[in-house]
């Protein structure tokens, strides 16, 4: 029997194989590179050589930090690519799935979760902002494309923005369901969270992300000197920039995952058509995958565990109604008066994503506040993120294909990047 660490090592090979692979195999299949990797991860951990049950509340904190690591990759390389310069007019479709659909969303699951399921006041409220923004990790299918490559179609553009500026609207309820949580009869919640947790977070978020996108876009393209960071060519200052401003930021009690995205908007901002745009968002890319395949494996560990073992079938009814209503219906009133085709609307307002974002948002409130429906509550996001990745992972690939050849664009050509 081989050592316990060269099977690992092999196992890592393979990953990174995987990585580099996969989505070029899958380009043109109705299958997505999540649910292969959700289902390795299940034949690997209900193998009896793989001991571990990667279950999230045998490890809490591991589920909260590697989550919140895959989804700030995430946000860099989905700032990164967006084309579309900063503009109030021009990202219409943007403020229509943030002021709108999550709302609407965070509303609507959290009323089927207390009255629909029988979950207390703070876990439906807990549920709906942990399952009402679209991720930005699994979300790459219906993503703009590279820097420059032209693939930024309105309903990219839309839902690659939407998945990098809802976490700004969903942590402020995920804290309101823990300030209601530890709150005392009589006591005033709602001025305090509305102050810190609204206003001094979500602004410093902002600030921050755009005080640390200016330095280091000023550092990588106009520094007056041969040593500015472009003349590098290495993609890693993406991670820098990641890792600093999220870290700066959590220090000053702001959105870390708000001030990432802001900072990749305006680094990229900073030179737009510079081609080392093009590296920082290879290597934001590359180390997002390879996490997410990681987090998916284990997903698929926990799937095969008995994550879903708490549900009950008004659960899974509930699932498919978050899946299947809530997020088309409120996409779909937001929409209402946009100029745009029926089918890119009902596009926008049908992949709402879910995925290891609300992972994170479900590890964080349970870790800040334990509670009793814990198990469930993991059991109904594990349900809502596998339908999810199943039925839009299935779908992206013919929907998105068919918008490209109603709006005149090869989508072959479009997938080699030509």
């Amino acid at each position: 029997m081989p050592a316990p660490y060269l099977l690992w090592l092999t196992g890592a090979g393979l990953l990174v194989a995987l990585v580099a692979w996969l989505p070029l195999a899958l380009r043109r299949l109705p299958l997505s590179v999540p649910i292969i990797c959700i289902a390795i991860g299940g034949v690997l951990f209900a193998s009896p050589a793989t001991p571990l049950r990667p279950m999230p509340l045998a490890y809490p904190l591991i589920t909260e930090r590697l989550t919140e690591f895959v989804v700030i990759i995430a946000l860099m390389g989905a700032g990164l690519k967006i084309d579309r310069p900063f503009n109030w007019r021009h990202w219409g479709v943007t403020w229509r799935l943030l002021a709108i659909t999550m709302p609407l969303s965070i509303a609507g699951i959290a009323l089927i979760g207390w009255a629909g399921l029988g979950l207390g006041l703070v876990a439906a409220l807990l549920l709906g902002a942990a399952l009402a923004p679209t991720d930005p990790v699994l979300a790459a299918d219906v993503q703009v494309g590279p820097p420059k490559t032209g693939e930024e179609d309105e309903v990219r553009f839309g839902l690659t923005s939407e998945a990098g500026l809802n976490d700004g609207l969903a942590f402020p309820f995920v804290n309101l369901a823990l300030a209601l949580g530890v709150a005392q009869p009589g006591a005033a919640w709602f001025g305090p969270w509305l102050l810190h947790h609204v206003l001094w977070e979500g602004v410093a978020g902002i600030a921050a992300g755009g005080v640390i996108g200016w330095a280091f876009g000023w550092l990588t393209f106009h520094m007056p000197a041969e040593t500015k960071l472009a003349q590098t060519g290495d993609g890693l200052i993406a991670l820098a920039v990641t890792l600093i401003t999220y870290a700066v930021t959590e220090m000053i009690e702001g959105y870390g995952f708000l001030a990432v995205f802001v900072a990749a908007l305006t680094l990229r901002h900073a030179h737009r058509d510079h081609d080392f745009n093009h590296q920082l968002h290879n290597v934001a890319e590359q180390i997002e995958r390879l996490a997410m395949m990681l987090v998916l494996l284990l997903f698929g560990g926990a799937l095969v565990s008995g994550l879903l073992a708490p549900l009950t079938l008004v659960d899974w009814v509930a699932a498919l109604a978050i899946i299947l209503f809530v997020r088309p219906a409120s996409g779909l009133i937001a929409m209402t008066g946009l100029r745009a085709d029926w089918t890119e609307k009902l596009t926008l307002a049908f992949f709402g994503i879910r995925g290891v974002g609300s992972f994170y948002y479900l590890a964080y409130g349970l870790n800040h506040l334990p509670l009793a429906e814990g198990a469930r509550l993991w059991a109904i996001v594990g349900l809502v993120a596998l339908l999810s990745i199943l039925l839009h992972g299935l779908t992206v690939t013919p929907v998105m294909r068919s918008i490209d050849r109603r709006q005149g664009r090869d989508p072959d050509a479009a997938a080699s990047g030509g």
